[in-house]
Parts: structure tokens; C-alpha cells; sequence
């Protein structure tokens, strides 16, 4: 088999795993509980902490626990818009975030929240210019994802957080679920960034866990109230297993992190070198450091992008359509739609996406599939 999805969820590590065994079995104490075994567990939660703190170089205080990727998304957007409502209601995005991000603004709009959505070039970047534009007097966040899920663009974001620095009482959120392990960390945990949002099950952790870096001095209101965990910001028994696991699963995806990208970035421009001469190939992605080394897209012009994944599936090699969460719906990419391509030729979108255990030899036997399949693509457009 070989596994080209990893966007939409990785393997979950063997260490991870046992980490994850080992702790529900022997520290299944509540964390809030005075007992040794209840101080047993709050202390492996504040380990766990401290480690993704450091991990990250950041304080152990500023590590906040969730349920993955689309709670810390509304979390950071609807706890900024009620913490700061009393002082503005408009919010800045950009036309090409995840659902997470789209839809929780769109719910603050039917609130009487006002958003901007950025509009992307052919790349799927921002403009600086749109948005020093876009920020009004009543602006409270920007947020911004680090790594474009669907085509793996890298956005500005050393520049807009360059912008931020004059507008200090403005919120400004990163989404790094697909920028962890990639090499931007710098990018992402700039000085100027108040919040970041990270998904275990994006690196090797349980699915069901994740966490947020919300600066210090920086307010949200809770979206979870209750037993007051998590310093009253998001209430309810901590998921130790997963938590001690996603600390496993990020200690082991940074380590030799820059060798894992230049190999990720070498099979990636192998697969892109070959099919990029076909010409009913369009490639979306670009091989260069503006986008992530993990994410290749491309289009087979004629043929929809649910029927190339299933004819790589036949081949037990597993790509997807853009996005794992809109794949089962037949929607256009959102991404590729905000970039004006052409929706015949957005649903013929699939993507490739890459970990640090995938190898060229793998990229090779994908190479020698497509080349199969290809003949019979042309029929199908013809």
C-alpha cells in the first residue's frame, strides 16, 4: 500500500500508541481529583504541557488543550468575538481557509459580525496591500492559515504580522494544522502571532486531540464552560491518554525535522517533474518556498477528481480529491474556485500529500501507475 493522504490524517505512531496504552491502563485518575492518583495524572498533564511548550519555545502557560483542529479554529473565532465584542465586530480572513474558519464566520456574520474575506491570486496568496485595505477602525482578528490544505500554498505570514505590529489590540490567529513539522516553524510562532491552532491527528497523534498556543496577556472567552480545566478557559475532563500521546507524536515529528522536509520535498518534485509534461495535466502546486513540501495538486483535464482517486485506489495507492472533509460531498475546491480556475477544471482536482515515512520508491511506483492510467484517462476526455 502506499498512502498519499496525509492531510487528511496520518498513522498514528507505534510510540504514540503505546503512550497512549500505557497511560489509559496505569494513570486513569481524574486530573482534578485531590487523591495521589488524581495528582499522579494532573502531573503527567502538565509534563505533556510543558513539553509541547518547549517543543515550540513558548511558555507552558500559553499551551491550551482541545479536540483538534476545527474546536481550536471556533474557539480562537467566536471566543475573540465575544471577548472583544464591546470593542469592534469585524473580523479579517482570507477566501481560502477551512471550514473551521469559513463557516464560524459565517455564523458571527448572522450574529451582526462583519467579515472581509481576503481574495487570493492564481497562487492562492493574499495581498499585504488587500489587507492593510481591509482593517477598519472595529477590526478584532485576523486569521490567517499557515499552509493551504488543498494546494499547499504558504501565506505571508512574516509579512502580516509585519502589518499587526502597528495594530497591536488586534487579535491575530494563525491555523497551522497542515504547518507543523514542514519548516515554517518560525514563520508560524512569530512574536506577533496571538494564537495558533494544532491537530494531533495531522502528525501522528490520536485523532480527537488537539491544542492551541494563545499568547500570553492575549483574552478569549471559553467556548466550553463547566469544571473550570484549563485555567476556566475550556471546561471538562482532559483526555490524558490522547494528551500524553500528542506530545509523543510531536517530539518525534520534530526531531531531524529538516531532513524529513528535504525528503518530502524531493518526492514531491519527483511526482511533479513527471506528471507536470502531460498535457492534460494542470499542476496547482509549485515547487518552490512558497509552498509547503508536503502538497502537490494537479488536475487531469476531462476526467473528475473522484474517478482518478479511485482508479489509484484500485493500485492500493491512496491520493484524495482537495479536501478530505468536502471529498464525499463533489464539491469544487474552494481553494481553486477563489482562484478563478474554471470549475470543470476544479473537479478534476486530487491531491497528493506526503509525511516524513513516505520514499522515492514510492513515488517511482506512482509514477508507473499514472503512466497506465493516463491512456485511459485520454480516452475519457476525448
Amino acid at each position: 500500500m502506499i498512502y498519499f493522504d496525509n492531510s487528511a490524517t496520518t498513522q498514528a505512531a507505534p510510540e504514540v500508541v503505546d503512550t497512549y496504552d500505557k497511560v489509559s491502563h496505569q494513570i486513569w485518575g481524574n486530573p482534578s481529583s485531590l487523591h495521589k492518583f488524581g495528582e499522579q495524572a494532573f502531573n503527567l498533564l502538565e509534563q505533556s504541557r510543558k513539553q509541547i511548550a518547549d517543543l515550540l519555545s513558548v511558555s507552558q502557560s500559553e499551551i491550551l488543550f482541545t479536540s483538534g483542529g476545527t474546536e481550536g479554529d471556533n474557539w480562537v473565532v467566536k471566543g475573540t468575538a465575544i471577548e472583544k465584542r464591546a470593542f469592534g465586530n469585524h473580523l479579517i480572513t482570507t477566501a481560502v481557509e477551512h471550514d473551521a474558519i469559513h463557516n464560524s464566520m459565517e455564523q458571527l456574520k448572522q450574529l451582526g459580525f462583519e467579515v472581509t474575506y481576503l481574495p487570493v491570486d492564481e497562487h492562492g496568496r493574499i495581498s499585504i496591500a488587500d489587507l492593510k485595505a481591509a482593517i477598519r477602525p472595529t477590526t478584532i482578528l485576523v486569521s490567517v492559515m499557515a499552509v493551504n490544505n488543498e494546494i499547499g500554498t504558504i501565506q505571508p505570514l512574516a509579512e502580516v504580522a509585519d502589518v499587526l505590529k502597528d495594530y497591536p489590540k488586534i487579535h491575530f490567529h494563525i491555523d497551522a494544522v497542515q504547518g507543523i513539522g514542514k519548516g515554517i516553524q518560525k514563520l508560524v510562532m512569530n512574536d506577533r502571532v496571538d494564537f495558533v491552532t494544532f491537530s494531533g491527528h495531522k502528525f501522528h497523534g490520536p485523532r480527537g486531540i488537539g491544542f492551541i498556543y494563545a499568547r500570553r496577556g492575549r483574552k478569549i472567552a471559553p467556548l466550553l464552560t463547566g469544571g473550570g480545566q484549563e485555567r476556566n478557559l475550556r471546561s471538562g475532563t482532559e483526555n490524558l491518554p490522547a494528551i500524553a500521546a500528542m506530545a509523543k507524536a510531536l517530539r518525534l515529528l520534530l526531531n531531524d525535522e529538516p531532513k524529513k522536509v528535504a525528503r518530502q520535498a524531493e518526492i514531491k518534485k519527483r511526482i511533479f517533474d513527471h506528471v507536470s509534461q502531460f498535457p492534460l495535466v494542470t499542476t496547482f502546486s509549485e515547487i518552490n518556498n512558497g509552498f509547503a513540501p508536503h502538497i502537490l495538486c494537479f488536475a487531469i483535464s476531462g476526467v473528475r477528481g473522484e474517478t482518478i482517486v479511485h482508479a489509484f485506489e484500485e493500485h492500493d495507492i491512496y491520493i484524495s480529491t482537495t479536501s478530505a472533509c468536502s471529498s464525499k460531498k463533489h464539491l469544487a475546491s474552494s481553494t481553486l474556485t477563489a482562484m478563478a480556475v474554471p470549475e470543470s477544471l476544479a473537479t478534476s482536482a486530487v491531491r497528493i500529500s506526503l509525511d516524513e515515512h513516505n520514499t522515492l520508491a514510492e513515488a517511482d511506483e506512482f509514477i508507473k501507475v499514472f503512466d497506465q492510467l493516463y491512456d485511459q484517462f485520454k480516452k475519457l476526455s476525448d
